[in-house]
């Protein structure tokens, strides 16, 4: 019995390490991508800064997705299907913020990034083991975007409520998530060579 336990569930550890290496290596490069784009688009709260806006929590959407479908039942699959309804919420919550300029849109990204950092955290620690490293990344990751997340709402508040901040906040996680991706991809090369 025990031994039909670990036939079964070894593959569907090695699909989900598979299926969430390539997952953050493209929402790495995406958000890195989204952050020079946005570098040059913002000067004006317009049109396109507005569509860029909406876009970059779409992709959260999108990646949340994803992993919801790869990862199995459980709090940790709950937690990224809540982190995908909050990045669509957060979508339109910023396209209608954009019509009052810069201090409400960061209001909103603040918000969002508060919360989804929060639901990164605890999808990072349900992650923790041997089959998924010690998620550090992730976990780093998802502190920094609360912590930053509360500084945006300050800084909203203020006298100068610039958006400049959101591409560093998009090349930060982009980075900290292709970090994880090699790490996780080191950790399946590991436990390869154990199993081999």
């Amino acid at each position: 019995m025990s031994t039909r336990t670990a036939t079964v569930t070894a593959p569907t550890a090695t699909d989900e390490r598979s299926s969430l290496l390539k997952l953050y290596v493209s929402r790495g490069i995406l958000a890195v991508v989204w952050a020079l784009v946005f570098a040059e688009a913002h000067k004006d709260v317009d049109a396109v800064a507005i569509t860029l806006l909406v876009v970059y929590p779409l992709i959260d959407a999108v990646s949340s997705l994803i992993d919801h479908r790869a990862t199995p039942e459980g709090a940790e699959r709950r937690v990224t299907a809540f982190n995908g309804v909050l990045s669509v919420l957060a979508a339109v919550a910023i396209g209608v913020a954009g019509a009052g300029g810069e201090a409400p849109v960061l209001h909103v990204f603040g918000c969002w990034a508060v919360v989804s950092g929060l639901a990164q955290v605890v999808v990072g620690l349900r992650r923790r083991g041997p089959e998924f490293g010690k998620q550090w990344p992730t976990l780093i990751s998802g502190g920094l975007s609360f912590l930053v997340g509360i500084t945006y709402n300050i800084r909203a508040a203020g006298d100068d409520p610039s958006l400049d901040v959101l591409s560093v906040y998009a090349t930060g996680g982009g980075v900290w998530f292709i970090l994880q991706a090699l790490l996780l991809g080191w950790k399946s090369r590991q436990l390869g060579a154990r199993t081999a």
